[in-house]
């Protein structure tokens, strides 16, 4: 075969999978959103597993600190107490958080953005006033039990990061009977 052949075969085939394509790029695009359940179903479901992971929560973990005079490699420990947690209205959320690092302890009904990384949510704070700490602005975001992030107060930064402790689960309360009643000695405890 010659080489203007060549070409013109080429240029065929290439016509032919350009029309495949364009042909089953809208059937595979329908085919994949019914595959993906409901965005707004999925959302709600990621809100609702973000409040029921935060609320009671006792986020514990470390922070660095850049800046002046600072030593950036130096590990600080905080702690976050958290209340019960929810979603006020589109990305902004209710968090009663007890804050304690240092010499500060104090307890705020902090109100913030929480924005989505994909399935990922980020704590996404400009500026933000808090009552005993001044202006801030960070960057958190949450994964697997996990929190991480970083954080500007004036003219300091730093890395924070740490575990989410669950909420404790209330046991349910039950009445001990004597052995006398029940025949015969309490379980043991394991």
């Amino acid at each position: 075969m010659s080489r203007r052949t060549n070409g013109r075969i080429a240029y065929l085939l290439l016509a032919v999978c350009a029309s495949i394509v364009s042909y089953l790029s809208p059937v595979l695009a329908e085919q994949k959103a019914a595959e993906q359940p409901n965005s707004s179903d999925r959302q709600a479901k990621l809100e609702a597993a973000l409040s029921k992971m935060l609320s009671g929560a006792t986020l514990d973990g470390s922070f660095t600190s850049t800046g002046a005079g600072s030593d950036p490699t130096k590990l600080s420990r905080d702690k976050y107490t958290l209340g019960p947690v929810r979603k006020v209205g589109g990305d902004v959320w209710q968090i009663p958080a007890r804050i304690q690092y240092g010499e500060k302890d104090i307890t705020l009904p902090i109100i913030l953005p929480i924005r989505w990384a994909g399935d990922t949510p980020v704590v996404t704070v400009d500026d933000l006033p808090l009552p005993g700490f001044g202006t801030v602005s960070a960057r958190v975001m949450f994964f697997e039990g996990h929190y991480a992030g970083y954080w500007k107060h004036g003219d300091h930064g730093g890395n924070m990061f740490g575990v989410i402790h669950p909420a404790e689960k209330e046991q349910p309360k039950t009445k001990s009977s004597p052995a006398s009643r029940s025949g015969g000695d309490p379980p043991a405890e394991k």
